[in-house]
C-alpha cells in the first residue's frame, strides 16, 4: 500500500480548491456572467501556479509507490486522458482536449522509471526543459501534429492543455524534492500531525480524492452553469 504524508495530502487539496475556484471563474466567463480575462494577469499566474503545485506534488509522490505500482497508475491515468480527449471532441470540437493535465501526469508517472534512481540530475533536467519550454512559447511559434503535445504552440487553443516542455520539468523537479524531503518513503524532517484538526482534514480529504474531483468537478460547474444558462 502507498505510504500517505498528510502534508502532501493538504498541499493536493489546496491545489484542487485553486483549480475549483479556476475553473469556476472560467465558467463565469465561458457563459457571459462577467468578462473576465483568464489568459494574462492576475489569473493566467493563479492557474500557472495551480498547475506548478499539483504537477510539483505528482513528482513528489512517485517516489512512494514500487515501479510496478507507478506504471500501472500512470498507464490508468493516460487512458483516462484519452477518455476525455474523445468526450470533449464532442462538447468542444474547436478546442478539446488534446494533451491536458491527465496526460501530462500519465506521461511523466510511466517515464518516471528513467529517473527514479536521480536526484540533483533530474533537478537540473527538470530546470531545462522549464527554461526550454519557457522561451520556446515566448517565441510565439505554431506546431503542429505530435510537436503540440511536446511544446506549447502559439496559435493553438484548448481548454486544458499542458505540453511536456516546459511542464514535465515541474514533476522531475517534483521528484528532486521527494527524493530530499522522503528519501526511501521517510519523512526527512520533523512535523506536527494537524491532520486530525477539523479544517486541515477536509482539504486533506480533498487531496485523497483528486483524481475523482478532478474527472467530476467540471462536469458539476459546467452543467449547472449550462442549466441555469437557460433561464
Amino acid at each position: 500500500m502507498t505510504k500517505r504524508f498528510w502534508e502532501i495530502d493538504f498541499l493536493r487539496g489546496i491545489a484542487m480548491i485553486m483549480m475549483i475556484t479556476f475553473h469556476l471563474v472560467w465558467d463565469i466567463n465561458h457563459f457571459n456572467y462577467a468578462e473576465i480575462e483568464l489568459f494574462h494577469g492576475f489569473w493566467k499566474m493563479f492557474q500557472i501556479a495551480t498547475a506548478s503545485l499539483f504537477f510539483l506534488l505528482v513528482g513528489v509522490s512517485i517516489n512512494f509507490s514500487s515501479p510496478a505500482k507507478t506504471l500501472k497508475r500512470g498507464v490508468q491515468i493516460l487512458l483516462l486522458g484519452m477518455a476525455i480527449t474523445i468526450i470533449t471532441m464532442f462538447i468542444f470540437p474547436t478546442n478539446f482536449v488534446v494533451f491536458g493535465a491527465l496526460h501530462l501526469i500519465g506521461f511523466s508517472v510511466i517515464v518516471s522509471f528513467l529517473f527514479r534512481d536521480f536526484r540533483l540530475f533530474n533537478l537540473l533536467l527538470g530546470a531545462m526543459i522549464i527554461i526550454s519550454g519557457v522561451v520556446i512559447e515566448s517565441y510565439s511559434i505554431d506546431f503542429d501534429g505530435m510537436f503540440l503535445i511536446i511544446f506549447h504552440s502559439a496559435n493553438f487553443y484548448s481548454i486544458d492543455y499542458f505540453p511536456v516542455f516546459p511542464w514535465f520539468g515541474v514533476v522531475l523537479t517534483g521528484m528532486f524534492i521527494g527524493k530530499i524531503l522522503y528519501a526511501n518513503g521517510t519523512r526527512r524532517f520533523e512535523l506536527r500531525e494537524l491532520s486530525h484538526q477539523l479544517g486541515i482534514r477536509s482539504i486533506c480529504f480533498l487531496g485523497k480524492k483528486s483524481l475523482i474531483i478532478y474527472l467530476f468537478h467540471q462536469v458539476v460547474l459546467y452543467g449547472f452553469f449550462s442549466a441555469i444558462s437557460r433561464f
